[in-house]
């Protein structure tokens, strides 16, 4: 181990899109003793910690970080190329992000997609399958005011899911669990893509849905009363069943996430009773999840390459998702100003 620290501490780290988990993963990295290279296209994100550093508040303590932050416009005076690229952004920017740091990145160097929906192939596709490794995360944190981030799932509640899912990517693993340890748990898994969309199902289920709902777990599940919580958990449900039918057409297995084991997802009826209550526990009752805060920023969320997904793979084996293809929409509506996010979504979706 003290060799692979050893290699790990000489490597040349860039993280790439440093939102909330970026930065709460450079900021583990850079305690670490990492030498890091923050990049984001958040401009008053990037002066905030130019200017004061990074906060990061979690449940217990206050990490105040000092950064090297760079804006994109930045990165064209690079000299040297990084040996790892962690790509922790929002999963419609990855393509093109991963098409600007392909210059960059060091010819035997290795780009990480450390986000949701199904980005690894697409990503291996733009700087080479021998350069990229899969990657599932399950971390909950909250930015809205530049340099300050909120952690809400501590070291022993995040978790990664890492592996090739081609064979030149193999000797990539070892290094990327070392980085990856300083933030959470991590797992070695074989059937990574397979753990991708695993992911994606419990996205599916709480993600976009909890966000059209305007609320926290807390505030959806607990303060409109009984009935809704009943209601609001049957949506969700339903959400994860198009998603898990929408896999099994494209031939991706149950694999265990989260720390589950291979007995809590196989030869079960509840398994998406499983997976909804697991990331239900371990994010805990507060977060504000990732596609409500970009809807409450008027930003665009992901839920076009998650529950969107879903529903036009569905289509394509004939098999109705009316709950993903109604949670898309309500999603477009609210990022065009048509529609607010509320509780009155879910009768509004025939709930």
């Amino acid at each position: 181990m003290d060799t692979l620290l050893e290699k790990t501490m000489d490597k040349r780290i860039a993280v790439l899109g440093t939102g909330a988990n970026g930065s709460v993963i450079s900021s583990d990295l850079i305690n670490a003793g990492r030498q890091i290279t923050m990049i984001d296209m958040w401009a008053e994100h990037v002066e905030a910690m130019r200017a004061n550093g990074l906060t990061v508040r979690c449940k217990d303590h206050v990490l105040k970080v000092p950064v090297d932050a760079y804006h994109l416009s930045d990165v064209c005076t690079f000299s040297e190329k990084f040996d790892v690229v962690l790509l922790v952004s929002k999963a419609y920017d990855a393509d093109w992000l991963a098409k600007f740091i392909d210059p960059y990145l060091a010819e035997d160097g290795v780009l990480v997609a450390v986000q949701n929906a199904m980005t690894a192939e697409s990503v291996a596709e733009i700087v080479g399958v021998e350069r990229t490794l899969g990657c599932v995360i399950e971390l909950a944190s909250q930015l809205f005011d530049p340099g300050d981030v909120r952690r809400s799932t501590g070291k022993d509640h995040t978790w990664f899911g890492i592996g090739a899912f081609d064979p030149s990517q193999e000797r990539h693993i070892e290094t990327i669990a070392e980085l990856c340890s300083h933030t959470g748990t991590v797992e070695v898994i074989d059937e990574i893509l397979s753990a991708k969309w695993v992911k994606l199902i419990v996205n599916a289920m709480i993600m976009g849905s909890m966000a059209v709902l305007g609320g926290t777990p807390e505030q959806v599940l607990q303060q409109n009363g009984t009935e809704f919580a009943a209601r609001a958990r049957k949506w969700f449900l339903q959400a994860g069943e198009e998603a898990l039918a929408a896999g099994q057409s494209l031939d991706y297995k149950v694999v265990p996430v989260f720390g589950l084991k291979p007995e809590d997802v196989t030869n079960t009826n509840n398994l998406l009773e499983t997976l909804l209550d697991k990331i239900l526990d371990d994010i805990g009752p507060g977060p504000v999840n990732t596609s409500l805060q970009d809807l409450m920023k008027g930003r665009l969320c992901e839920t076009d390459m998650i529950q969107g997904l879903v529903a036009n793979e569905c289509e394509k084996i004939g098999r109705p998702a009316p709950v993903c293809a109604g949670i898309t929409e309500m999603a477009r509506k609210i990022h065009a100003g048509d529609l607010e996010p509320g509780p009155e979504n879910l009768e509004r979706a025939g709930w």
